[in-house]
């Protein structure tokens, strides 16, 4: 019999087939880099429950040296004896279905000792498979012949300002879930069946559809979607459901969907140019370049939002700048480059600002692609008041080259996405991110900064990422500039 862990019966909720690739395929996952970020996020909220809870006879149940067997051994040995502090990470197993508690904390009721698990999430809300991962918890805790006195779950408070000083109390809000729970504890062993036998029998027949993304996005993507085609039926874009049903109906490519069958006029776009195989380029672009002044600022930032604040008067997952890229044109060819990257570890929002209000100058169009930038200003005015008039200023020059780009470009190879790294490979080919080294995206680039600025990192390390940040910010900002001068071309005869 195979084992099972909690997440994998949680996948198995999600789809039996993921659960089956994760058991017996796991060469198969892709993970994305906003999913390992994601992981990462996740234990480091974990250490942080540690400090909350912890007391100075807490024991931390190690899995570092990989055997279960040690664990499950150890987190007993506690359980049994007289120990009556927090436990962090006990291991417990039930009918093959191994389990690791985030939190156990020791209940004295009417001279019994019993258990209270806290299980720790690094999302800002309570959510439904929350409720669902507790009740394997407490299902397995119990079968295993542990009382247990109540269940709670723990997730981030956006609210909480750090105040410094590794003072992370009041980081996480605590919901008592045993009632929701113990509701949901006949239905456990039902799930545990289930995924048993989607594991040890053959791969489940499981149309596509919208499961493939909720509630966490499936690592099997790209074995499950329809990848043999140049242009597969996802590329449309839109409810995940319906693309499902498509391919259900054993469409694969967007030309084999019948017109007739698309509602969406975004979609009937897509479809249309995609079975012309004939870029599509409007007269909008070219207006609204040459309505653009001079000088022309090409601006773009990268930040930072980790789950555990760790600058004071910070936020969890508040968007922080800690890099910008500018190309400014001041004449037709006629262009220079600045930047600003920190990698002391300071909070870098008041230096960042003041070098970008004297880089960007007083006049003259500031372009970004998505809002993006546009958070992060105002993020920034609200922490720096004392440069709010000045930050205000550049606000209300940004212009956003993306809808002009989503309403008046569409080449087939975009595969439905205007993200400037979609477009970019359609109208410079040489300048694909995917031939960048290192770093090349944002997500890579906020755990490279973590990185950087953390204590352990050498000297060459750290010179080794800032490399990589400048060129990647840079190649940003270097992309809309091509991008306008693609659209000032009005020449979409090489795109074919």
């Amino acid at each position: 019999m195979k084992r099972l862990s909690k997440s994998r019966v949680m996948a198995s909720l999600q789809c039996l087939k993921r659960v089956h690739l994760e058991v017996n395929h796991r060469e198969l996952a892709e993970y994305s880099a906003s999913a390992l970020a994601s992981f990462a996020q996740g234990h480091a909220v974990g250490d942080v429950a540690i400090r909350l809870w912890g007391s100075a006879d807490s024991v931390y149940i190690d899995y570092a040296g990989g055997s279960f067997s040690r664990a499950l051994a150890q987190t007993k040995a506690l359980m049994t004896s007289l120990f009556a502090a927090p436990i962090f990470e006990a291991t417990l197993q039930h009918d093959g279905v191994l389990v690791r508690e985030d939190v156990l904390l020791p209940v004295h009721e009417n001279g019994r000792r019993l258990w209270r698990i806290i299980e720790v999430k690094s999302s800002t809300s309570l959510k439904p498979e929350h409720i669902q991962d507790c009740a394997v918890q407490a299902w397995v805790h119990l079968e295993a012949g542990y009382p247990l006195s109540g269940v709670a779950l723990a997730h981030i408070d956006t609210g909480f300002v750090y105040p410094g000083d590794g003072d992370y109390a009041g980081l996480l809000i605590e919901h008592d879930v045993t009632e929701e729970v113990f509701a949901l504890l006949p239905s456990v062993p039902v799930w545990v069946a289930r995924a048993r036998e989607a594991v040890e029998g053959e791969l489940p027949e499981v149309p596509v559809g919208q499961h493939c993304h909720e509630p966490y996005e499936c690592p099997f993507l790209s074995t499950c979607w329809p990848r043999e085609t140049d242009y597969p039926v996802q590329g449309l874009g839109g409810n995940k459901k319906q693309l499902g049903i498509w391919i259900i109906d054993g469409y694969r490519d967007i030309r084999d969907v019948p017109a007739t069958a698309i509602n969406s006029e975004k979609q009937l776009r897509i479809h249309r140019v995609t079975a012309l195989q004939a870029p599509e380029l409007l007269p909008g672009a070219r207006e609204f370049v040459d309505a653009l002044v001079y000088p022309r600022f090409y601006l773009d930032f990268e930040t930072v939002g980790p789950a555990i604040p760790i600058w004071p008067g910070t936020r969890p997952y508040q968007t922080l700048p800690f890099q910008w890229s500018c190309h400014i044109e001041r004449a037709p060819g006629l262009m220079e480059h600045l930047e600003f990257l920190d990698l002391s570890g300071e909070p870098p929002m008041s230096a960042l600002s003041a070098s970008l209000i004297e880089a960007l100058e007083a006049e003259g169009p500031v372009l970004m692609y998505t809002s993006y930038e546009r958070t992060g200003i105002r993020g920034l005015i609200q922490l720096l008041p004392d440069l709010a008039e000045d930050m205000q200023a550049i606000d209300a020059r940004l212009v956003d080259l993306y809808p002009v780009t989503r309403d008046n470009f569409y080449h087939p190879d975009m595969l439905g996405s205007w993200s400037i790294k979609a477009v970019l490979p359609v109208i410079a080919p040489e300048m694909d991110y995917a031939l960048l080294e290192g770093i090349n995206e944002g997500t890579a680039a906020s755990l490279a900064y973590l990185e950087a600025v953390a204590p352990h990192t050498t000297a060459e390390r750290k010179e080794e990422i800032r490399r990589d940040l400048l060129r990647y910010c840079k190649h940003d900002t270097e992309a809309m500039v091509r991008l306008v001068q693609f659209f000032a071309s009005e020449n979409d005869a090489d795109l074919g």
